[in-house]
Protein backbone atom coordinates (compact mmCIF):
# COMPACT_ATOMS: atom_id res chain seq x y z
CA UNK A 1 0.00 0.00 0.00
CA UNK A 2 1.00 3.56 -0.84
CA UNK A 3 1.72 6.19 1.64
CA UNK A 4 0.93 9.85 -0.13
CA UNK A 5 1.02 12.79 1.56
CA UNK A 6 -0.94 15.89 0.51
CA UNK A 7 0.17 19.09 0.87
CA UNK A 8 -2.36 21.23 1.11
CA UNK A 9 -4.95 19.17 1.18
CA UNK A 10 -8.25 21.51 1.22
CA UNK A 11 -7.75 23.04 -2.45
CA UNK A 12 -9.52 22.19 -5.00
CA UNK A 13 -7.79 19.64 -7.16
CA UNK A 14 -6.09 18.13 -3.99
CA UNK A 15 -10.14 17.38 -2.88
CA UNK A 16 -10.35 15.79 -5.92
CA UNK A 17 -7.10 13.53 -6.31
CA UNK A 18 -8.42 12.83 -2.27
CA UNK A 19 -11.52 11.61 -3.28
CA UNK A 20 -10.25 9.53 -6.13
CA UNK A 21 -7.20 7.89 -4.01
CA UNK A 22 -10.02 6.64 -1.22
CA UNK A 23 -12.62 5.69 -3.97
CA UNK A 24 -9.49 3.73 -6.32
CA UNK A 25 -6.74 2.49 -4.57
CA UNK A 26 -5.97 1.22 -1.19
CA UNK A 27 -3.03 3.74 -0.35
CA UNK A 28 -3.05 5.63 3.71
CA UNK A 29 -3.05 9.66 2.93
CA UNK A 30 -1.38 11.94 5.32
CA UNK A 31 -3.63 15.52 4.78
CA UNK A 32 -1.52 18.14 5.88
CA UNK A 33 -2.62 21.95 5.41
CA UNK A 34 -3.09 24.78 8.00
CA UNK A 35 -6.70 24.72 9.23
CA UNK A 36 -7.61 21.14 9.47
CA UNK A 37 -11.53 21.57 10.15
CA UNK A 38 -12.29 22.37 6.69
CA UNK A 39 -11.12 18.70 6.24
CA UNK A 40 -14.73 17.54 7.47
CA UNK A 41 -14.96 13.97 8.07
CA UNK A 42 -11.98 12.14 7.68
CA UNK A 43 -11.23 7.88 7.45
CA UNK A 44 -9.18 7.25 10.61
CA UNK A 45 -8.55 4.04 8.94
CA UNK A 46 -6.83 5.62 5.76
CA UNK A 47 -6.02 9.12 6.63
CA UNK A 48 -3.92 11.08 8.77
CA UNK A 49 -4.47 14.49 9.50
CA UNK A 50 -1.48 16.89 10.07
CA UNK A 51 -2.35 20.69 10.63
CA UNK A 52 0.49 22.82 9.88
CA UNK A 53 2.21 24.99 7.72
CA UNK A 54 4.61 24.49 5.17
CA UNK A 55 7.03 26.68 6.01
CA UNK A 56 7.21 24.88 9.37
CA UNK A 57 9.85 23.04 8.78
CA UNK A 58 10.12 19.83 12.03
CA UNK A 59 6.55 19.64 11.36
CA UNK A 60 7.05 18.86 7.47
CA UNK A 61 9.95 16.71 8.45
CA UNK A 62 7.88 14.65 10.32
CA UNK A 63 5.03 14.24 8.29
CA UNK A 64 7.63 12.67 5.64
CA UNK A 65 7.87 9.63 7.96
CA UNK A 66 7.48 6.46 5.51
CA UNK A 67 5.60 8.45 3.07
CA UNK A 68 6.15 6.81 -0.40
CA UNK A 69 5.07 10.06 -2.68
CA UNK A 70 4.33 13.62 -2.09
CA UNK A 71 1.67 15.55 -3.19
CA UNK A 72 2.50 19.40 -3.22
CA UNK A 73 -0.52 21.49 -4.62
CA UNK A 74 -0.08 25.10 -2.86
CA UNK A 75 -0.85 28.42 -2.83
CA UNK A 76 0.84 31.76 -1.04
CA UNK A 77 5.15 31.93 -1.62
CA UNK A 78 6.09 29.40 -3.65
CA UNK A 79 10.29 29.50 -3.20
CA UNK A 80 10.32 28.98 1.08
CA UNK A 81 7.78 26.22 0.25
CA UNK A 82 9.65 24.47 -2.01
CA UNK A 83 12.64 24.83 -0.11
CA UNK A 84 11.28 23.14 2.85
CA UNK A 85 10.10 20.36 0.58
CA UNK A 86 13.11 19.80 -0.99
CA UNK A 87 14.76 20.00 2.64
CA UNK A 88 12.76 17.57 4.24
CA UNK A 89 12.47 15.06 1.70
CA UNK A 90 15.89 14.74 1.27
CA UNK A 91 16.79 14.69 4.87
CA UNK A 92 13.90 12.18 4.45
CA UNK A 93 14.81 9.69 2.40
CA UNK A 94 11.19 10.88 0.27
CA UNK A 95 12.40 11.21 -3.36
CA UNK A 96 9.21 10.95 -5.23
CA UNK A 97 7.47 14.39 -5.60
CA UNK A 98 4.25 15.66 -7.66
CA UNK A 99 3.94 19.65 -7.58
CA UNK A 100 1.49 21.33 -9.77
CA UNK A 101 1.85 24.58 -10.76
CA UNK A 102 1.02 27.41 -13.06
CA UNK A 103 1.89 28.19 -17.38
CA UNK A 104 4.93 30.00 -18.10
CA UNK A 105 7.62 28.48 -15.88
CA UNK A 106 10.34 28.91 -19.08
CA UNK A 107 8.27 31.57 -21.32
CA UNK A 108 7.24 28.69 -23.23
CA UNK A 109 3.29 30.16 -23.84
CA UNK A 110 3.42 31.77 -27.84
CA UNK A 111 2.24 34.60 -29.22
CA UNK A 112 -0.62 36.95 -27.74
CA UNK A 113 -1.79 34.37 -24.97
CA UNK A 114 1.77 34.43 -23.41
CA UNK A 115 2.12 38.01 -22.87
CA UNK A 116 -1.39 38.27 -21.24
CA UNK A 117 0.08 35.32 -19.31
CA UNK A 118 2.76 37.44 -17.78
CA UNK A 119 0.65 40.68 -17.48
CA UNK A 120 -2.24 38.80 -15.71
CA UNK A 121 0.44 36.79 -13.08
CA UNK A 122 2.64 39.86 -12.57
CA UNK A 123 6.40 39.57 -12.54
CA UNK A 124 6.98 38.97 -8.71
CA UNK A 125 4.80 35.77 -8.17
CA UNK A 126 5.97 34.74 -11.99
CA UNK A 127 9.52 35.14 -10.32
CA UNK A 128 8.60 33.57 -7.62
CA UNK A 129 7.35 30.40 -9.25
CA UNK A 130 10.03 30.14 -11.89
CA UNK A 131 12.59 30.19 -8.76
CA UNK A 132 10.28 27.37 -6.98
CA UNK A 133 10.20 25.29 -9.78
CA UNK A 134 13.87 25.93 -9.97
CA UNK A 135 15.20 24.80 -6.82
CA UNK A 136 12.91 21.25 -7.58
CA UNK A 137 14.47 20.99 -10.69
CA UNK A 138 17.92 21.29 -9.39
CA UNK A 139 17.25 18.89 -6.51
CA UNK A 140 18.19 15.19 -6.48
CA UNK A 141 14.19 14.90 -6.45
CA UNK A 142 12.50 12.15 -8.90
CA UNK A 143 9.83 14.90 -9.29
CA UNK A 144 6.95 15.64 -12.06
CA UNK A 145 6.36 19.11 -12.41
CA UNK A 146 2.28 19.77 -13.58
CA UNK A 147 2.36 23.59 -15.73
CA UNK A 148 -1.52 24.25 -15.21
CA UNK A 149 -4.00 25.88 -18.14
CA UNK A 150 -6.03 28.11 -16.61
CA UNK A 151 -8.41 26.43 -14.55
CA UNK A 152 -12.22 25.50 -14.84
CA UNK A 153 -14.44 23.72 -13.10
CA UNK A 154 -15.85 21.87 -16.29
CA UNK A 155 -16.98 17.99 -15.42
CA UNK A 156 -14.74 16.29 -17.81
CA UNK A 157 -11.87 15.04 -18.36
CA UNK A 158 -10.43 16.30 -20.91
CA UNK A 159 -6.75 17.18 -21.74
CA UNK A 160 -3.12 17.08 -23.67
CA UNK A 161 0.53 17.06 -22.35
CA UNK A 162 3.51 18.64 -23.62
CA UNK A 163 6.98 18.57 -22.19
CA UNK A 164 9.94 21.41 -21.06
CA UNK A 165 11.41 22.95 -24.31
CA UNK A 166 7.95 22.35 -26.19
CA UNK A 167 5.88 25.43 -26.79
CA UNK A 168 2.86 25.59 -24.13
CA UNK A 169 -0.78 24.61 -25.96
CA UNK A 170 -4.33 25.85 -25.10
CA UNK A 171 -4.91 28.21 -22.55
CA UNK A 172 -7.90 26.36 -20.19
CA UNK A 173 -8.16 22.79 -18.31
CA UNK A 174 -10.45 21.48 -16.22
CA UNK A 175 -9.56 20.67 -12.23
CA UNK A 176 -10.70 17.09 -12.84
CA UNK A 177 -8.39 16.90 -15.59
CA UNK A 178 -5.61 17.90 -13.60
CA UNK A 179 -6.65 15.48 -10.73
CA UNK A 180 -6.43 12.66 -13.11
CA UNK A 181 -2.74 13.39 -14.23
CA UNK A 182 -1.91 13.12 -10.62
CA UNK A 183 -3.41 10.32 -10.10
CA UNK A 184 -2.71 8.56 -12.46
CA UNK A 185 1.20 9.45 -11.38
CA UNK A 186 0.29 8.36 -8.10
CA UNK A 187 -1.21 4.89 -9.28
CA UNK A 188 1.95 4.39 -11.12
CA UNK A 189 5.04 6.81 -10.01
CA UNK A 190 7.41 5.50 -12.90
CA UNK A 191 4.70 7.82 -14.88
CA UNK A 192 6.44 10.76 -16.16
CA UNK A 193 9.56 10.68 -13.87
CA UNK A 194 11.59 13.69 -13.69
CA UNK A 195 10.07 15.66 -15.88
CA UNK A 196 7.84 19.18 -16.19
CA UNK A 197 4.42 18.60 -17.63
CA UNK A 198 2.11 21.29 -19.32
CA UNK A 199 -1.73 20.70 -19.17
CA UNK A 200 -4.28 22.03 -21.40
CA UNK A 201 -7.57 21.11 -23.07
CA UNK A 202 -6.84 20.69 -26.59
CA UNK A 203 -8.28 22.73 -29.08
CA UNK A 204 -8.24 25.72 -26.78
CA UNK A 205 -5.93 28.28 -27.68
CA UNK A 206 -6.59 31.55 -28.02
CA UNK A 207 -5.79 35.41 -26.83
CA UNK A 208 -7.62 35.09 -23.51
CA UNK A 209 -8.64 31.98 -21.53
CA UNK A 210 -12.29 32.32 -22.14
Amino acid sequence: MNNVLILGAHGRIARLVRRRLLQETDAHLTLYLRRAKRLGQVDPTRETVVEADVTDYQALYQAMASQDIVYANLSGEFEPMAKNIVKAMTNAGVDRLIYVTGLGLYHEVPGAFGRWVEEDVGAAVMDDTRRAAQLIEDSNLDYTLIRAAYLTDDDEIDYELTVKGSPFKGTIVSRKSVADLIVNTIVDPRLHRYSSLGIDKSGTDGDRPY
